[in-house]
């Protein structure tokens, strides 16, 4: 039996706020690390381990803070060496907020130890996870490495990969940091649990573009930086899987390319809906823009012909030539202003702003002033003028001014002889709401579920290619955390805009 350092028999800070609270099995090649880290009353327990370890986790934990400080349990797969001690951990700590951070796909197998906390699944909250205090984990997956769910962690401020099964090593003789020597001791574990040279390899491509410091594995020694970037050479040239079937190896394998693939084809879709994108922004602005000089270019036409027919039949004067220059120079001004006002609407913020709502709704109907301006449209402004939002201004009116455009080209399309369109503000708990309704009959049935999908559209090609209230919704929810949402009220239709409100 290896003589172990009466240190290592309490709990011992690896990195600021990181306490390995693990312990040491005699006669067992496995040995097995939970981590602990100190983060007030929403700590985090990284791996717990079993029943074995179980003990001797309460006592060291209870060195550096309460059990009960615990919200957060890391699981980076399913297997009872690290998974099994969950229910009775959740018993002694007793929060009715203590969650499971594991991947989605692991949930299926870690609920049949009775876990009876809620789960934090990576995958569906941008594999990142930042607590109250500002405390930041970013998750890498790490598939079929060795669960089909499994991933790694990466704390950012002290660098500090938990890697869980990555670079873990089975160890005769154990020591708590690794050696220039650990790649012999690591090699065996990563041959008989990695599935293939390929798929380990795919892990460790995500793995070595992050500046690490520190890997603290479940199993093996804990790994300073002086010999990472070497181990990571040596281990891409492991052969793996010797013990799995060739055939599900390939099938493995044949996983990944799929992945790769529909990565790749998803990286496509957006690129070419980006630049669908701005040629309909440059259309649309085009559009607009023509509309806005319609009346004036007619009156500037008009003042011209009669300027031309005047002056033919010698009858102009100098007051009337000054009078229809001033006139055309007006309109032209207007001309110019339009086109400013455009450029600048359409021009990519880079720093949000503080603004009202009630002032984004002002300049989407300066935008559009033909549907104020219209006896056909009547639009009623009601709620709370005081209510801001930190957020893009422009990205925020091209929202409302793409449902206002769809509202009103219901007008047209239905052959109605008036529309109402009422634009309410209010506040609902910590959310500013936008609602905008009209009473031009509705959204067919068969298609409201439809009308944020890309390329969707009821209206002709050549005034439509279906992406106004896709991009609008997009821009609710990805660039600003909020939500864009369509009903059909008694009269007609409603779109509600939910973003945060600035107290």
């Amino acid at each position: 039996m290896p003589k172990i350092d009466s240190k290592y028999k309490e709990a011992l800070c690896i990195a600021p706020k990181i306490f390995w609270v693990g312990m040491y099995l005699e006669n067992d090649p496995f040995q097995c690390h939970p981590y602990f880290i100190d983060n007030g009353d929403e700590s985090i327990l990284v791996d717990p381990g079993s029943m074995l370890e179980f003990d001797e986790l309460l006592r060291k934990v209870k060195t550096i803070s309460s059990f009960k400080s615990i919200k957060y349990i890391i699981l980076h797969h399913q297997d009872p060496d690290l998974a099994a001690a969950v229910p009775e951990i959740e018993r002694l700590i007793d929060r009715d907020d203590l969650l499971i951070v594991t991947h989605s796909r692991m949930t299926v197998l870690i609920k049949h130890y009775l876990v009876t906390s809620s789960y934090y699944e990576i995958d569906k909250h941008n594999n990142t996870l930042i607590t109250s205090s500002g405390f930041r984990l970013d998750f890498l997956t790490t598939p079929y490495c060795h669960s089909p769910g499994a991933f790694v962690s990466f704390e950012p401020d002290s660098k500090t990969l938990f890697s869980g099964d990555i670079f873990g090593g089975i160890e005769e003789s154990w020591e708590f940091y690794a050696k220039d020597d650990y790649f012999d001791k690591a090699k065996r574990f990563h041959q008989e649990y990695m599935p293939s040279k390929d798929i380990f390899n795919y892990a460790l491509s995500k793995i070595e573009n992050l500046d690490i410091n520190l890997i603290a594995p479940q199993h093996g020694s804990i790994i300073k930086r002086e010999y990472i970037g070497e181990l990571i050479q040596k281990m891409k040239n492991l052969d793996c899987g010797l013990y799995i079937d060739e055939k599900y190896n390939r099938e493995l394998l044949d996983t990944i390319n799929e992945l790769k693939e529909k990565e790749r084809t998803i990286q496509e879709r957006n690129r070419l809906l980006f630049e669908q994108s701005k040629r309909a922004e440059i259309g649309e602005m085009l559009g607009n823009i023509a509309h806005q000089w319609r009346q004036p270019l007619a009156i500037v036409n008009t003042l011209v012909g009669i300027l031309k027919e005047k002056n033919v039949q010698q009858l102009l004067s100098k007051e009337e030539i000054d009078d229809k220059l001033i006139k055309i120079e007006k309109r032209i001004r207007y001309m110019s202003d339009t086109v400013e006002d455009f450029t600048n609407y359409y021009r990519p913020e880079k720093e949000k702003i503080k603004f009202t709502i009630y002032e984004a709704v002002l300049k989407a109907l300066e935008i559009i002033p033909f549907a104020v301006d219209s006896e056909n449209i009547s639009i009623n402004i009601s709620g709370e003028q005081d209510i801001i939002i930190d957020e893009h201004l422009n990205e925020y009116v091209q929202v409302i001014v793409s449902i206002l455009t769809n509202m009103t080209d219901m007008l047209v399309e239905r052959e109605l002889l008036h529309v109402n369109i009422d634009i309410d503000i209010y506040r609902d708990d910590k959310s500013a709401v936008l609602l905008i309704s009209d009473n031009a009959g509705g959204i067919k049935e068969e298609i409201i579920s439809k009308i944020f999908d890309p390329y969707f559209t009821t209206k002709h090609q050549s005034i439509g290619v279906g992406l106004g209230l896709y991009i609008a919704k997009m821009i609710i929810q990805n660039n600003m955390n909020g939500s864009l949402h369509v009903s059909n009220s008694k009269d007609g239709a409603a779109f509600e805009i939910r973003t945060l409100c600035v107290d």
